[in-house]
């Protein structure tokens, strides 16, 4: 082989390919940037010395699972421009949920908006023994939804949507029925609808 084509293959090992930067790109926008400093000791501190910055910081663990996503378009006077709608449901399994809904060009920025609509929309949901404290029905719109407590070691025996939304919020025995329509946000809002009966 020639001095020429392994200086050639020297170059292409050194420089990432397409994917592996599109990758770079979307964790950057996930994660952010420059988050490797904090893990070396004083990554926190600022550059004159100190105690890090994070002493009053109230660390929040919360769960998210996208419920929908799905690609809208809107007619302009140029023709249709698309975008994406997400729909997110966060919780931490001890009695609070939320759901959001994000709309953005790409679904990271949807999924964003999203999380964080629902964390302004968090309720706590009534658990005794791991379960409901009763029976509830609830309607919204063409969705209806019904909820009844279960013994310990039932399970969660829901389907769709509704059983996500009830193991985020830490339901772990619990029977229930959708028995309206089957679109999936309808199905979530009748869900926390009937969450928020709960006494």
């Amino acid at each position: 082989m020639s001095d020429e084509k392994k200086q050639m293959n020297e170059k292409n090992i050194d420089q990432p390919s397409l994917s592996e930067r599109a990758a770079g790109a979307v964790a950057k926008t996930v994660y952010g940037a420059g988050q490797n400093r904090g893990n070396r000791p004083g990554g926190n501190r600022d550059r004159r010395g100190g105690r890090p910055d994070n002493r009053g910081e109230k660390r929040e663990e919360f769960d998210q699972r996208i419920l929908d996503i799905a690609r809208v378009t809107r007619v302009m006077q140029g023709g249709k421009r698309m975008s994406f709608r997400a729909c997110v449901a966060l919780g931490d399994r001890k009695g609070n949920i939320g759901i959001g809904m994000g709309k953005g060009a790409d679904v990271t920025m949807a999924v964003n908006k999203a999380v964080n609509k629902a964390k302004k929309k968090m309720m706590n949901v009534c658990i005794v023994n791991d379960t409901i404290p009763h029976e509830v029905y609830s309607r919204v719109g063409a969705a209806k939804i019904l909820f009844k407590p279960a013994p310990k070691g039932r399970g969660v025996k829901a389907g769709g949507v509704a059983r996500v939304i009830l193991e985020l919020a830490g339901i772990k025995n619990i029977s229930s029925k959708i028995l309206g329509t089957n679109n999936k946000i309808n199905n979530a809002r009748c869900t926390l609808d009937a969450l928020k009966k709960l006494k």
